[in-house]
């Protein structure tokens, strides 16, 4: 049998994952956790073989989660499965050593061979989402690019974001210039909304 966590901060969806994979015969739940800092506890007291894991999730974000997860237990295979399909979610969760990424929108049937084929050490990833993060490469970003943008995601003006990150406001403009090349975009706003929407912050 496959032992399976499944780490999903929605219940509903946490449950319905957990009854379609509990009708294979070859796949059992052994471990149902809503929040990432559940993960690596529940995953030290199941032993699962594959961790399914959502990407936001509160406390830490199932990609942090999947690589302290594969750090400590890498026989544990991480196949994370998420709504938000984004380019940057795929590099990142790759990097973590997540063995494959799907959709949430995928069939029940291609869930069940997704666990199956992680769990055999085969890697899955979404055909769109490859191709997709073929197109739009690595995240150009630097850490600090990042931070401003998500700042200003969040609604905070130049002078906020300046002074919750400890910078000069003329720093942040010229982290804002750069964020808005890298991504292609005319302002601030759509520089971030399209780094979230690549899955870059």
């Amino acid at each position: 049998m496959i032992r399976v966590l499944i780490a999903d901060d929605q219940a509903l969806v946490r449950g319905a994952l957990a009854a379609m994979l509990g009708l294979e015969p070859d796949i059992t739940v052994v471990a149902q956790v809503g929040s990432g800092d559940e993960i690596l506890p529940a995953a030290r007291e199941a032993s699962p073989d594959v961790a399914l894991i959502d990407v936001q999730m509160p406390g830490k974000d199932g990609l942090t989660a999947a690589e302290e997860l594969h750090g400590e237990l890498p026989a544990c295979r991480v196949l994370v499965c998420t709504t938000f399909g984004r380019p940057g979610y795929l590099t990142r969760a790759m990097a973590a050593g997540a063995f494959g990424f799907i959709v949430k929108d995928a069939s029940p049937e291609d869930l069940a061979d997704a666990v199956r084929k992680v769990h055999r050490g085969i890697r899955v990833v979404d055909p769109v989402l490859a191709t997709e993060s073929l197109v739009y490469g690595i995240n150009p970003l630097t850490a600090r690019e990042r931070e401003v943008l998500t700042a200003v995601g969040a609604g905070n003006a130049i002078a906020e974001v300046a002074k919750l990150l400890h910078l000069t406001e003329g720093t942040v403009r010229n982290h804002l210039s750069a964020a808005i090349g890298k991504t292609g975009t005319r302002g601030r706003s759509e520089a971030a909304v399209v780094a979230r929407e690549r899955g870059w912050l």
